[in-house]
């Protein structure tokens, strides 16, 4: 991996680490790349500032909390309403990411619902903006 020159092997390592728990205390983090605790939250820091670390999250079990279907759209504009497509999936819970692409299609969403009628129904409200494919999640492997 080629490292930018602003950050080092050290902070590739911490953010690999953060990436898998980012609950970690710091001094967790420090023990494994061999620095204290607050040498670790000084890069953290450092990192965010920069705009490398833009965030924390949580990862959530969609399947736990009745969100059982997962499904890719690849969205094709009929119209030039771009911004206002932009403003549906924004106000909409249930679209988890959403790309602008390129290549065949305009948009990729990922959108997560409780099934297939939520799903038909959402799908119902895209036929506005344009036209639509749909690949649904079988398993997630990562």
């Amino acid at each position: 991996m080629k490292v930018t020159p602003m950050i080092d092997e050290t902070d590739i390592r911490i953010l690999s680490i953060l990436s898998e728990n980012g609950r970690m205390q710091w001094r967790e983090v420090g023990e494994l790349v061999h620095l204290s605790g607050q040498a670790v939250g000084n890069r953290i820091r450092r990192m965010e500032e920069m705009g490398i670390i833009e965030g924390f999250t949580v990862r959530v079990n969609p399947d736990r909390l009745g969100r059982a279907v997962t499904a890719y759209i690849t969205v094709f504009m009929k119209n030039t309403d771009h911004q206002g497509f932009r403003r549906f999936i924004a106000e909409r819970e249930m679209v988890k990411e959403a790309e602008q692409i390129s290549g065949e299609g305009c948009y990729m969403l990922k959108v997560s619902t409780s099934g297939q009628e939520e799903l038909l129904h959402f799908l119902g409200e895209v036929l506005r903006y344009g036209n639509y494919r749909v690949n649904l999640s079988i398993a997630r492997l990562k």
